[in-house]
């Protein structure tokens, strides 16, 4: 797992990150120097960021701002950390990545992909995931376990969020060779097996 780039990724509520410190905790278990990042954030200058594509006085953001924000985000993560920890032979972890942008701002918002990816080319060079883990739940499910006090895109509606599942599934189906699907419904124990499980059968 040395120079290693994985991502977890779901929808909102998904439970992506408990698995996301499982595997970070297990790496650093067996000696492995652990880079952990999370997006939109992970440098000073992305939680700045994060700050304003997060907040709910921010309503009149389009779609565009929306997205550019984020692979903003992204190119100083890249520069600043991803880059550096992977060419050091780290494994990096990453709770979300571009394809959190091509389902949300994509697939579920209207801009098409190839606008995305094109943005992405210039924010992210050659800094691409090995392995993609989309943990899948049904919305019911996702809105229970979410903070109450949601932020702005978890704020969304329901409507938008079903897009957003779908899109991940859309996504898995159509870029199957860096993308697992695992069932997120069940309990963190089961998910986590199913996790080591699509772990070793992808990267072994």
């Amino acid at each position: 797992m040395r120079g290693r780039f994985l991502v977890v990724e779901g929808p909102d509520g998904s439970g992506k990150t408990t698995q996301y410190r499982r595997l970070s905790d297990l790496a650093r278990a067996n000696g492995l120097e652990v880079c952990e990042v999370r997006e939109p954030g992970g440098t000073r200058i992305g939680e700045r960021v994060r700050d304003i594509l997060l907040d709910t006085d921010h309503e009149e953001m389009a779609l565009r701002t929306e997205m550019m924000l984020y692979m903003a985000s992204r190119a100083q993560l890249v520069a600043e950390k991803l880059k550096p920890c992977l060419d050091r032979g780290a494994l990096v972890l990453a709770d979300r990545y571009v394809t959190s942008t091509l389902v949300y701002q994509g697939r579920a918002g209207g801009l098409p992909r190839d606008e995305i990816m094109d943005v992405a080319k210039a924010a992210c060079g050659d800094v691409w995931p090995d392995l993609v883990l989309m943990y899948d739940v049904d919305e019911q499910t996702a809105a229970s376990r979410l903070n109450p006090l949601l932020d702005r895109m978890e704020s969304k509606g329901s409507a938008f969020h079903a897009k957003v599942r779908q899109g991940y599934l859309d996504e898995a189906r159509d870029e199957p060779s860096y993308n697992v699907v695992i069932d997120a419904s069940a309990d963190p124990e089961t998910v986590y097996a199913r996790t080591l499980d699509a772990l070793e059968a992808r990267l072994t």
